[in-house]
């Protein structure tokens, strides 16, 4: 099973209203067809009443922190939101200094 769809079933445990795992991989150094290293997850659920941001990040790398070893998942971007929080679309993500050059 591919690592998105790894993140994509541990999200879920949240039960979230709204999930997106964005592969960002191609748009960092050393890409090649396939490669899973960078994710973006934008995630919004109820399971985050009561919690500072820090401790919604802390929640999702629990329930991730075996597919953030070597060799899996390099970096990972996290925009939690509460239902009332989201506005509808997440941040656009850095360009990478090491992108290749198209």
């Amino acid at each position: 099973m591919s690592l998105e769809q790894q993140l994509i079933e541990r999200l879920q445990t949240l039960s979230p209203t709204h999930l997106e795992v964005v592969n960002e991989s191609s748009s960092h150094g050393g890409y090649f067809p396939g490669k899973e290293t960078h994710f973006k997850v934008i995630i919004v659920s109820e399971s985050f009443i009561g919690l500072r941001l820090v401790q919604r990040h802390q929640k999702i790398y629990a329930l991730t922190a075996d597919l953030m070893s070597p060799g899996n998942i390099h970096a990972l971007a996290i925009h939690a939101y509460l239902p009332t929080e989201w506005p509808g679309i997440a941040p656009a993500s850095p360009e990478c200094a090491h992108a290749p050059k198209v």
